[in-house]
């Protein structure tokens, strides 16, 4: 019976890509199926929230991987209001006591991650206990001189929205600006002369990749995933942070600067290379960074930031490709890298190859997907 509802809920999704294809974007309801179907595959894989995770070793499930996907819920939970969405995601925070995995002395951004759901949920039920951990952790950054402890740019994602929110929170912009000095930091000095191509609006991975580094093509090598979460990062920032920070509207400029960099090069299935200048290295479709790029331009759209007549073609583009190539009829999402930092890792890439992790690939489609309901028809 549970293979015949799924049989179902797929059919009904596939019949109407050709369509939604043609006319743009799907409606809200084809969105929130293909969001529950793929999100059901994984509670149901993943029953017990405090489970290790197990791949070369074993790792606790509140690391960064998994609070990705967590982003992703909770990011669903707000256009889909049911119970065992929160209780799920409830359950998981206390199942690691809403701690963090390597406690809160850490500067680790991955593993100060978590804080964005565990804070996310405390606003929905005030314990304190929910963010004692991840606020003193983050208090502990602010009261450093360091700013040099996100040397690699997926680091921006999984802390900045951190900051941003415990600033939002506690109505204290020292949170704001400790933020700002990390961000520049790894922007202006990691690298040498940071990590951000100012000429090309794109970022390098990390100090690994900044030039004479090229990719076959002779190009500079910009990883799809990477600069997919410092786009998420300051999309998540700029939905917090008051626009009269002083440094709003630098991080605005960077978001519109990126966005209008990645429309360049999309490709022509709607999706992006996992090498963004060099399309022929490990070539092939991807969905974590194309997710990123989608939630990104999304939400753009829908705060009248990016122009609608110009972006949207291109969302409904990726996000009807995504739903066409890569979801299964049992929610597994295929064509998604495995963790790493350069096109290499993880591969191959295929539909039916399973990532070293399925939950972060999850988590950013959910992210995507969530903003392309918000945009979406009746």
């Amino acid at each position: 019976m549970k293979r015949f509802k799924y049989l179902i809920v797929f059919l009904t999704l596939f019949l109407n890509i050709s369509a939604a294809a043609a006319q743009g974007l799907p409606s809200k309801k084809q969105v929130l199926a293909v969001l529950r179907l793929t999100n059901d595959y994984f509670m149901k894989k993943w029953p017990d929230t405090g489970k290790p995770i197990v791949t070369n070793k074993t790792r606790p499930s509140n690391i960064w991987t998994r609070a990705v996907y967590y982003e992703g819920l909770m990011a669903l939970y707000g256009i889909d209001r049911r119970k065992r969405y929160y209780d799920y995601a409830a359950d998981w925070g206390e199942k690691h006591r809403w701690g963090l995995r390597s406690g809160v002395g850490t500067k680790n951004a991955d593993d100060q991650c978590c804080g964005q759901t565990y804070i996310d949920l405390y606003l929905i039920d005030k314990k304190e206990e929910r963010i004692r951990d991840i606020k003193a952790s983050i208090d502990g950054m602010v009261a450093a001189a360091d700013n040099s402890a996100w040397s690699w740019i997926d680091a921006l994602q999984m802390a900045m929205p951190v900051f941003a929110r415990l600033g939002v929170l506690y109505k204290d912009p020292a949170y704001f600006d400790k933020m700002y000095r990390i961000y520049a930091y790894t922007k202006t000095q990691h690298g040498g002369n940071g990590l951000y191509n100012k000429a090309d609006h794109l970022w390098w991975r990390d100090k690994d990749f900044v030039p004479p580094y090229k990719e076959p093509n002779g190009e500079d090598c910009y990883w799809s995933r990477g600069n997919g979460w410092v786009l998420a990062a300051l999309v998540r920032v700029l939905e917090l942070l008051p626009a009269g920070d002083p440094h709003y509207k630098e991080y605005l400029q960077d978001y519109k600067d990126m966005a209008a960099a990645l429309l360049k090069i999309q490709q022509p299935d709607g999706l992006w290379p996992v090498s963004l200048h060099d399309p022929s290295h490990f070539g092939g479709k991807e969905i974590s960074g194309s997710s990123l790029f989608v939630y990104g331009f999304a939400w753009g759209v829908r705060k009248g930031i990016l122009d609608r007549d110009t972006f949207l073609p291109a969302i409904a583009r990726a996000w009807n490709t995504m739903v066409k190539d890569a979801v299964h009829k049992n929610g597994f999402l295929g064509y998604v890298q495995g963790t790493g930092k350069e096109p290499k890792d993880g591969q191959p890439v295929t539909y039916n190859s399973v990532p070293d992790f399925e939950d972060y690939g999850l988590g950013c489609f959910l992210l995507a997907g969530s903003e392309v309901y918000r945009l979406g028809e009746k």
